[in-house]
């Protein structure tokens, strides 16, 4: 550990993939939850908000495939260990919250992916490839699915605000180089 408690230089670092998806994946989240809470409150039905639909379910298909990859990479990489000194609930309540959170970004693009072959909405995905709906319409399971879309993406919204609060404290009060995993001009 270094003399501000950090690591020592080049230790528990994330790899440049894992760094590059994780970024793909937050900034695709950030944008698709700006993007549908704009859309959502547009009134009536115009081309513009079917547009904006659009890039919404684009932006959840590729955060799910980006997702897919980010869980495979994970899953045959180790994670780097916490920072010395973290207290053993703190690293659990990190551990719980990063599993959550892998669980939302695949979870969230699924319900609204079904949310839009409940209504009997084709997903063209980049207005090429119309992809298959995964169930046939229902009016009764459409509101179900609608209501498990959005709160599941302010359940993400909420620990993303507290993953990302949590990473500023470590790097502001703690000063023991958490962010700069992740951040590499932090480093």
């Amino acid at each position: 550990m270094g003399s501000n408690g950090a690591w020592p230089r080049g230790e528990a670092r994330y790899t440049a993939t894992a760094i590059g998806l994780h970024w793909l994946i937050a900034f695709g989240i950030f944008a698709a939850f700006g993007l549908g809470l704009y859309m959502t409150g547009i009134p009536g039905l115009t081309p513009t908000k079917l547009k904006l639909y659009s890039w919404h379910k684009w932006l959840g298909v590729t955060i799910f495939v980006v997702a897919v990859l980010r869980v495979l990479w994970r899953a045959t990489h180790a994670a780097p260990a916490v920072a010395p000194g973290t207290p053993a609930w703190q690293a659990r309540a990190a551990a719980a919250a990063h599993h959550l959170l892998y669980v939302l970004i695949l979870v969230v693009p699924i319900t609204g992916y079904l949310y839009s072959s409940s209504a009997g909405v084709p997903v063209v995905y980049l207005g090429l490839w119309k992809l298959p709906p995964l169930i046939e319409a229902s009016d009764t399971l459409k509101p179900i699915l609608k209501l498990a879309h959005v709160w599941l993406n302010y359940l993400m919204a909420g620990i993303v605000v507290v993953h990302a609060a949590a990473a500023i404290k470590h790097q502001v009060v703690d000063r023991d180089g958490t962010l700069g995993r992740m951040i590499p001009f932090l480093r």
